[in-house]
């Protein structure tokens, strides 16, 4: 089984990928339709979603924090004018980078100081930099369920839960596999 910060973004990516194959079902005109909500449209949410995960990986690698924010800014007004179909391959392409590096840095326990811009100094360590991004990715996927249902779709259960039953640590996704 893969270390705990993995296996959490192993579930990031996975929720990411449901909500994408979700929006994929629906009629495209709603990605972009404005509505009256938490966010003006789908993609925006999954523009901002996508630019927090940008931040992230940017500092994971060293970037100051303020430099990371002003990069991701850019970033996500980049990703608001791409196709869900683009955007889509934005965060399988930064999902990869991100699983790479949590697999491959040595020690995610390891005490970092962040400097950030509107808190202040912060005493922490690189695996909460993981809980960040999930946390952040499933509040915001919350936003974005309740955004479909004003449009008058559903959408679809992302819960950890539903995840940790899926994957094939759990042993049911074999037996699924062998039963079909």
């Amino acid at each position: 089984m893969a270390n705990h910060c993995e296996r959490m973004y192993d579930y990031h990516v996975w929720a990411n990928k449901t909500i994408f194959n979700r929006l994929k079902e629906l009629p495209p005109h709603l990605y972009n339709q404005e509505i009256e909500s938490v966010f003006s449209s789908v993609s925006k949410v999954m523009a901002h979603i996508y630019k927090v995960d940008y931040g992230w990986m940017e500092i994971f690698l060293g970037k100051e924090m303020s430099e990371a924010m002003t990069d991701s800014f850019r970033i996500e007004a980049d990703a608001e004018t791409k196709t869900l179909t683009e955007l889509e391959a934005m965060y399988d392409e930064l999902a990869a980078k991100f699983k790479r590096h949590i697999s491959s840095h040595p020690n995610l326990e390891n005490e970092v100081i962040l400097h950030n811009p509107y808190a202040g100094v912060l005493h922490t360590r690189y695996s909460e930099f993981v809980t960040q991004v999930v946390n952040h990715g499933t509040y915001h996927r919350g936003n974005l369920s309740a955004m479909l249902r004003q449009l008058g779709h559903s959408s679809v259960m992302t819960e950890y839960g539903l995840f940790m039953h899926l994957s094939p640590e759990s042993g049911m996704a074999a037996e699924a596999a062998q039963s079909n």
